[in-house]
This record gives C-alpha cells, sequence and structure tokens, in this order.
C-alpha cells in the first residue's frame, strides 16, 4: 500500500519540521540527551516505574489489592510485546517511509533506521507500559503516561517519525492493553494469587510484613466475632433465665 501522505503542506509534515527543528538550533550536548532518553532513557524510566508500582503494590492495602496491582504489572510487558507483534502486519500493510527518506533537512539524531515508519514501535511500547502502570497505580500511572508522550515527542525530535507515527503508536498501545485486560486478568489474577499463597515465592506479590498484618487483622476479626458470638448467648440465656423466674 502506498505510504501516507508526505505533501510538504500536510500539518503532519509541517509539525514535523517545526519539531525537528527544534535539534538544528539546539546546543549539541541537548541533541545527545534527547538521542538517549528517546531511545533509551524513557524505557528505563518506565521499567523503574513500573517495578516501584510493584514494590509499593506489596505492602499497601489489601492482599486482594496487592494481587491485581502484581497482575496489572506483570499484564504492562506483556501487553507492550502484543502490541508489537500487531504492529508487523500493520507496518507491512502502509509501508510509510522514514521521514528522513522522504524530506530533506531534517536532522536525523538516530542513523540507521531502515524499516517503515507507520506506527512507531518506541511510542506502542511505552504507551502499552504506561496504561498497564495505570491500572496497577493511578497516580503513577498517570506519570508513566507522561513519560511515554515525552518518548512520542522524541521520536518527532529525533527526525526518526512522523507526529502521526507517534499517534498511531499510543493509540494501538492503549488500544491492546485495555482491550485485552479482562482476559488477561482473568489469566493473570488467579496466577498471581496463587504465587501469594507459595511460600518461596508469596514476597513477589505480597510483603513478609504485610502478609504478618493481614494474619493480625484476621485473628483481629475472628476475635471479634468470638466475643461477639459470646455476649450473644449470653444475651439469650439470660432472656431465658428471666422467662423461668417469670414463669414460677
Amino acid at each position: 500500500m502506498a505510504g501516507l501522505s508526505t505533501d510538504g503542506s500536510n500539518p503532519d509534515v509541517s509539525l514535523l519540521y517545526d519539531i525537528n527543528g527544534i535539534a538544528a538550533d539546539a546546543p549539541g550536548w541537548v541533541d545527545r540527551t534527547m538521542e538517549y532518553v528517546g531511545e533509551y532513557g524513557i524505557m528505563l524510566g518506565l521499567v523503574l516505574v513500573a517495578l516501584w508500582c510493584w514494590w509499593r503494590g506489596r505492602s499497601r492495602g489489601a492482599a486482594e489489592d496487592s494481587v491485581a496491582s502484581a497482575a496489572a504489572i506483570v499484564w504492562a510487558p506483556l501487553a507492550a510485546g502484543i502490541a508489537l507483534l500487531v504492529n508487523i502486519p500493520i507496518r507491512g500493510f502502509v509501508e510509510r517511509p522514514r521521514p528522513f527518506l522522504e524530506h530533506r533537512g531534517l536532522e536525523v539524531l538516530v542513523a540507521g533506521k531502515t524499516d517503515f515508519s507507520f506506527v512507531s514501535d518506541h511510542s506502542t511500547i511505552a504507551m502499552a507500559i504506561a496504561i498497564g502502570v495505570f491500572m496497577a497505580n493511578r497516580k503513577w500511572g498517570l506519570f508513566a503516561i507522561g513519560l511515554a508522550l515525552v518518548a512520542g515527542f522524541c521520536r518527532v525530535y529525533m527526525g526518526v517519525h512522523y507526529p502521526s507515527d507517534v499517534v498511531g503508536g499510543f493509540a494501538l498501545g492503549t488500544a491492546v492493553t485495555l482491550l485485552l485486560a479482562p482476559l488477561a486478568m482473568m489469566v493473570l489474577t488467579p496466577a498471581m494469587a496463587a504465587v501469594s499463597r507459595w511460600g518461596a515465592t508469596s514476597s513477589l506479590v505480597r510483603s513478609r510484613d504485610a502478609r504478618d498484618g493481614d494474619a493480625e487483622r484476621r485473628a483481629a476479626a475472628l476475635a471479634g466475632q468470638a466475643r461477639a458470638a459470646a455476649a450473644s448467648r449470653r444475651r439469650g440465656g439470660g432472656g431465658d433465665s428471666a422467662v423461668s423466674d417469670l414463669a414460677a
């Protein structure tokens, strides 16, 4: 299939030149920083955010909350991998060349990109992971989504993608993560619950301190139920005695 429009009057192309033009005017150290951030830094940041959410989720809320959080964190990279597989036929169908192959005057910060441009793999992976983190933790999920948006900006800044490549990647990553989430959670939630019950791996889902707290709360709840049952029996027994006295 013919590539998407690459005419210079296309707003997509105009925005490409506007954003990439910043790289042409920026100092060399800024371009090198953006190159690293756009190619590796954001992905590393998203992995660290996901690990932090997993770590926090082990000790916060009830045991069910930790299981759900762990399932969502596991789903994030799985969704990113599935989205990449979905992108393979999309790229082959659209066959859009990289922008620096179609337009002159672009400041290309990363050489050697010879595959098709639509949709952006980096943007797809970043948003898929970010949405998975959002499913586990709303506050850190919003931060992760912000990182994914920065990743998309960097890809255009670096001259290796059109803005529409990035938007397409965001849409693909979001769609795969959310549309397949119900099925994924049906599988991953009981799997994480089983992991949390097995001694050797239980700390991967629920921290030891949290498990001790859960046990203390369960013991306190059982003790409270026992006291309530005993008090109910005493009240019932006292009532029977009073009725017997009146009958006598």
